[in-house]
């Protein structure tokens, strides 16, 4: 069972990083290593040209790995980013983002996440992602 559920992970987001707010990120779906969550995009999260910012999926596949982290371990708020690669796999229209983070490994003081981000454009080409990161986090004070 996950050590939080989506309310509280939101709750916490909320409460501890209030600047991450304008990501507007909604929590769906909420497994032990597992978690999926929504980007409800606005125009703020676009750049010119109307796509939407790389900055906007790397802050996502950040937070995604974090609460996926925070939902598993009892110390999870501890833990902090120390590597974030991101490859940018195909241009996302407008749309909301869709988030898919996996832990790999979770020992006692590092955590390897895999984050794959699809637009959910409505299209069929919305089951292939726009983006896939790979993070790292430290996880102070376990062991």
């Amino acid at each position: 069972m996950p050590k939080m559920n989506a309310a509280q992970l939101e709750a916490f987001m909320a409460q501890a990083f209030p600047q991450m707010d304008s990501l507007n990120l909604r929590v769906e779906e909420v497994r032990p290593r597992y978690l999926r969550a929504r980007v409800v995009t606005s125009e703020k999260n676009l750049r010119p040209g109307g796509t939407i910012a790389g900055p906007t999926m790397m802050a996502l596949a950040d937070c995604v790995t974090y609460l996926a982290i925070m939902a598993t371990l009892d110390h999870g708020e501890a833990a902090v980013t120390t590597n974030l690669n991101i490859n940018f796999l195909k241009r996302p229209d407008p749309a909301d983002l869709i988030a898919e983070a996996r832990l790999l490994k979770l020992g006692r003081r590092l955590a390897v996440g895999d984050v794959m981000i699809y637009s959910d454009d409505g299209s069929e080409a919305a089951d292939h992602p726009v983006a896939h990161a790979t993070l790292t986090y430290a996880i102070p004070g376990n062991g």
